[in-house]
């Protein structure tokens, strides 16, 4: 089953419709949006996407707004209180990897001005080989992460069937994969 087509069956899952509606599939300009769908694409692994739809704010919360560089320069200290917060996924690898990528990301910015510029110069791919890209690059991605990852930013197809009324809505936008 899509996930339009689950949406249009579950109208009762107010988490999975609004984001469904108004953030997946549509193309992400702002580094900080990036890495924290990053984050919590990483995050859902093994787990539900509701999940992490009802822990969204704790996640922004909990790793400083997803503000790259404030996430990179996280202790040993941001690593205790985030194992202790329970508005998030208390898994001491995942966090490990949102600080190791935050890391990384920032090397990225350097080189291409930004994670957006990164994903641009990268852009189009198979997602096969974005996948192994991202494995290249950073922890914690295996190839569903990274596909769930660049199709809710746009840089993938898929977000939406051609007749789900948000395709259009979408398209208007141009996102990535239209391009």
């Amino acid at each position: 089953m899509t996930y339009c087509a689950y949406v249009a069956k579950h109208p009762e899952d107010e988490h999975n419709k609004i984001y469904h509606d108004t953030q997946y599939g549509f193309p992400l300009e702002d580094d900080s949006e990036l890495f924290g769908r990053l984050l919590l694409e990483i995050n859902q692994a093994g787990l539900s996407w509701l999940l992490m739809l009802k822990k969204a704010d704790g996640f922004r919360r909990a790793y400083a707004g997803f503000e790259i560089r404030r996430v990179a320069s996280f202790t040993d200290r941001d690593r205790a209180r985030l194992l202790k917060d329970a508005g998030i996924i208390r898994n001491r690898l995942k966090i490990n990897a949102a600080i190791e990528n935050a890391r990384r990301i920032k090397v990225l910015s350097k080189q291409h001005g930004s994670f957006k510029g990164w994903l641009d110069a990268h852009h189009p791919r198979s997602a096969d080989a974005w996948a192994r890209l991202f494995k290249e690059t950073f922890v914690f991605t295996g190839g569903e992460i990274v596909r769930e990852f660049l199709v809710s930013t746009g840089y993938l197809r898929g977000a939406h069937t051609r007749a789900c009324p948000v395709f259009g809505l979408v398209a208007k936008l141009e996102p990535p994969w239209m391009k």
